[in-house]
């Protein structure tokens, strides 16, 4: 995993050389292991290296002649793709240089035969003229941004990188702003800076001498879609499954650095695990958090399952005063804001597990491919027996204070160009947006901030092709969802037991907030970006009772905004604890 940034400028101009360093150094925690550069008349790239394959000899760029690139990602048919060029067309043994070679043979399109993660960046110069390819994986793992300005286009892997280098603005857009208050989350291409948009899941960019001249997109569910026969039969659905996991797994395991896998107990890592245990992996390395709260957990049923197949097994407790201490820095690596608070956890898992390995797997994706919420099975009832769409009503009630509902735009649009109905729609929507806008960008940044690899082995294109077209009653059955998967687990490693009432994860962000409430409280309301949206009374009294059903969400919501805004906009150093830090004086 690595960290990318650079420019494409408009004819006559020149990249500018102190952006460039300033970038490339935003984002030195995506790769200390080296940095390549590559300068050229109109364009530069720049790159960070975390060093997961072909440790020696895999530094980027990669260059054949006037094209060249550099990638942050992991090629999982790395072989498949080699088997098709002749042997002495590499330079290297690293899985990022095979894109290059496509490129030249395919052009635009040669992103339809990567399976993995990616961001890339390509270039080439031709005759005084230079083209540049920018692409992002199709579930949108792995992530890219762009700026157009005055002198052509910049791009980074993160956000603040770009705004480091002087490109976007500081400021807050309003209806990116309601999202995240809403959603804890922003949805579509523009982010809450104004000047800086992400590029779309499976999108691919040309850019010629600055310009952007033609974009396209490879969708990861279009490609997922087949016909199933519709006597398809539990134990053939199973076998299916089966040969998929196994794939994935197996594919995910590749690296010449040391690997591990955050077990929280539930389905989707424990199904992770049962596929690597199949597959040999001998004593692998697991991490689980809890907190200290004395409240129920899965750590020790994670612990038991960890266990059961001989895993190192690691249990991480995470304090109170763990979290004020570290919030500040936790908040500040989401530049791109999720206000999700599974950043807690994820982030100080990560800086565990990064004692012993590079490269750690979870389960993202696993709820919205096999159809794991309640919301999807309440999507499926008729309304007269509480049916209901998704994302009907956010943290803090159908409306943003003086914004009406206009926060909810962005998802009714992607729901509308979905063209699907039923559960496929629901799973879909999530797909789109909170996947890639959430929870991947949560695991992506908490990783990267302690230079951490994040594999996600069911947001794998064979996965994807073996389930997302099944039947409903192969995901959602007999109250359950997950059912195939919970099925197939049951067979694979039946300690899982999966089909148990789980006992969840839960942050307890309400009781910490509530225990604080006194001095926090009134320290978040004097923040001017709350006090544009909501009286410092009422944030007052939201965290004095933070305990209450929704109060928590809200009071957390709001300190992490706060938090993030001065960090990101008014330009407040993470270094201090929470208290601190919304005292400072900017």
């Amino acid at each position: 995993m690595c960290g990318i940034a650079g420019l494409s400028c408009l004819p006559g101009k020149a990249p500018d050389q102190a952006a460039l360093e300033r970038m490339s150094a935003a984002i030195f925690h995506r790769g200390p292991d080296g940095e390549g550069r590559l300068d050229l008349t109109g364009a530069a790239l720049r790159h960070r290296r975390l060093s997961i394959v072909d440790i020696a000899g895999g530094s980027q760029p990669f260059r054949v002649g006037n094209a060249a690139l550099i990638a942050n990602g992991e090629i999982y048919n790395d072989p498949d793709i080699r088997s098709t060029f002749p042997v002495d067309r590499f330079q290297t043994k690293s899985d990022c240089e095979p894109p290059l070679h496509l490129w030249l043979r395919d052009g635009t399109g040669y992103t339809h035969e990567l399976r993995g993660m990616y961001a890339i960046a390509a270039v080439e110069n031709e005759q005084g003229q230079h083209e540049m390819l920018l692409s992002r994986d199709p579930f949108g793992i792995k992530p890219l941004y762009i700026a157009e300005y005055e002198g052509g286009i910049a791009f980074a892997s993160e956000a603040q990188a770009l705004l480091a280098g002087g490109f976007g603005v500081r400021r807050v857009r309003s209806k990116a702003r309601n999202e995240l208050l809403q959603l804890q989350f922003t949805t579509g291409q523009k982010t809450v800076f104004p000047g800086i948009r992400r590029l779309l899941p499976g999108e691919t960019l040309r850019i010629v001498d600055g310009r952007i001249v033609e974009s396209r997109r490879r969708h990861a569910l279009q490609e997922a879609t087949e016909t199933i026969p519709a006597d398809l039969t539990d134990e053939q659905a199973l076998r299916r499954l089966d040969a998929a996991l196994t794939d994935s797994v197996h594919a995910h395991l590749r690296a010449d650095v040391p690997l591990g896998l955050f077990l929280s107990g539930g389905i989707d890592s424990s199904a992770i695990l049962a596929a690597a245990h199949k597959l040999g992996l001998p004593r692998p390395m697991t991490w689980t958090a809890r907190f200290d709260t004395g409240e129920a957990d899965e750590s020790i049923d994670a612990a038991a399952l960890a266990a059961s197949v001989g895993a190192d097994h690691h249990v991480l407790t995470v304090t109170e005063a763990m979290v004020w201490s570290h919030l500040p820095a936790i908040v500040a690596c989401m530049d791109d804001p999720a206000a999700d608070y599974a950043i807690i956890p994820t982030w100080f898992l990560a800086q565990e597990a990064r004692k012993d390995v590079t490269v750690i797997l979870s389960g993202e994706g696993g709820d919205e491919l096999f159809a794991g919420y309640g919301r999807y099975r309440r999507a499926m009832k008729p309304w007269w027996r509480g049916g209901r769409g998704p994302w009907r009503s956010g943290t803090f009630g159908r409306c943003v204070p003086g914004q009406g509902r206009q926060w909810r735009s962005g998802l009714a649009a992607m729901e509308l160009s979905q063209r699907l109905t039923g559960l496929p729609a629901v799973q879909a929507l999530d797909i789109a947006e909170w996947l890639p806008n959430d929870l991947l960008l949560k695991l992506d940044r908490c990783l990267m901030a302690h230079s951490a690899e994040g594999r996600t082995p069911l947001l794998d294109p064979v996965v994807a092709k073996a389930v997302w077209s099944l039947p409903d009653h192969f995901k959602v059955r007999d109250g359950y969802g997950k059912w195939l998967l919970r099925r197939w687990l049951q067979d694979a490693l039946p300690q899982a037991k999966p089909f148990a009432p789980k006992q969840g994860f839960t942050v307890p962000v309400g009781p910490w907030i509530e225990k604080q409430s006194q001095r926090l409280g009134p320290l978040v309301a004097q923040q001017s970006c709350i006090q544009d949206v909501m009286a410092p009374q009422k944030v007052e009294r939201i965290f004095s009772t933070a305990t209450q059903r929704g109060h928590a969400r809200q009071a957390w919501t709001l300190l992490f905004y706060a938090l993030w805004f001065r960090h990101h906009v008014e330009g407040i150093p993470a270094d201090g604890d929470v208290f601190e830090t919304l005292s400072r004086a900017r």
